[in-house]
């Protein structure tokens, strides 16, 4: 494979330290992301004119994803797998294209791309279990904390994309929440999860079931998730737009837990915040354009051009 050429100007510097950031390449197409153009035929999970690829294919997925995280962590067993089994701390943007590469692979990769992603994770999974210190028992195969893990997601991408994202009423009506929440259940049952809520009422309903188990987020962990290391100056207040609104977007169930406002906080400083981060979302999107992985599936399915970089 040929080098990536040298970078030109701060724009393309931007560019590739962000997909360095999510994707672990600086050109944002590592092989996983070719794959996505490459293999398989166009069919894949989700329709590449879906709530789906609109909900993904949006920036607000920045802010989704340390929603998740956060929320993720009130869960003691949960959060002790990814202790025990994850060096996130060591290189945590590691673990950030790990993520990344399943949601982009099931998201836009066809049918066999994503059921190979689907089972190289379910691999991963046979080996985390164990036992935290006050002796419970865990495991990463265990349905009902990967139905945990899935819901906490979901409300998380779903509650970025509503506050930061397009709106989708006029392409998929005032229900697409609904179909988004539906339609996402698709990966998690492909990892062994079953009784997944198929509208955003039933998404809520389910979570609030998980409150009796939730714990506090450890401080430190807390701390490390607002603020990783090896942030450049530049890339620090950024970030920080990024994780003020995430806290502001955490389930009502969940953000006691976690220790943030939550959306249950919304008065004229919180919708100040929020408007400061879609626009710094839309500041990013200028600069970086529609993402490698993005392209690749619409390459795939012929709803796009073959990508420069392919």
């Amino acid at each position: 494979m040929p080098a990536p050429p040298t970078p030109r100007g701060p724009l393309e510097r931007v560019r590739r330290t962000f997909r360095a950031r999510v994707a672990g390449d600086p050109t944002g197409a590592p092989r996983w992301v070719r794959d996505v153009a490459l293999v398989g035929g166009r069919d894949g999970w989700f329709d590449p004119h879906g709530v789906v690829w609109a909900v993904h294919g949006g920036l607000s997925t920045l802010v989704g994803g340390l929603v998740a995280l956060l929320g993720q962590a009130a869960h003691p067993l949960a959060l002790a797998g990814v202790q025990g089994h994850s060096d996130y701390r060591e290189d945590p943007w590691a673990r950030l294209a790990g993520t990344a590469r399943w949601l982009v692979v099931c998201t836009f990769g066809s049918a066999e791309l994503a059921e190979r992603d689907c089972a190289r994770v379910r691999g991963m999974h046979r080996r985390v279990r164990g036992r935290t210190d006050d002796g419970r028992a865990y495991s990463a195969r265990d349905a009902d904390l990967l139905r945990w893990v899935h819901l906490a997601f979901t409300d998380a991408f779903l509650a970025a994309h509503r506050e930061l994202g397009a709106d989708l009423s006029g392409r998929f009506g005032p229900r697409w929440a609904d179909t988004y929440v539906r339609d996402w259940a698709r990966t998690a049952q492909a990892l062994g999860v079953t009784d997944l809520p198929a509208s955003e009422a039933e998404l809520a309903e389910a979570l609030a079931g998980f409150a009796p188990v939730l714990e506090p987020v450890p401080a430190d962990l807390r701390r490390f998730l607002l603020a990783p290391p090896g942030l450049t100056r530049a890339e620090a207040p950024f970030y920080a737009g990024l994780t003020a609104a995430a806290e502001l977007l955490l389930s009502p169930v969940l953000a006691p837990s976690a220790g943030a406002p939550g959306r249950a906080a919304r008065g004229p400083g919180e919708r100040l915040r929020l408007a400061a981060t879609r626009t710094q979302l839309r500041a990013l999107r200028a600069v970086t354009g529609r993402e490698p992985w993005e392209q690749a599936g619409r390459y795939r399915t012929g709803t796009g051009l073959r990508p420069d970089w392919l």
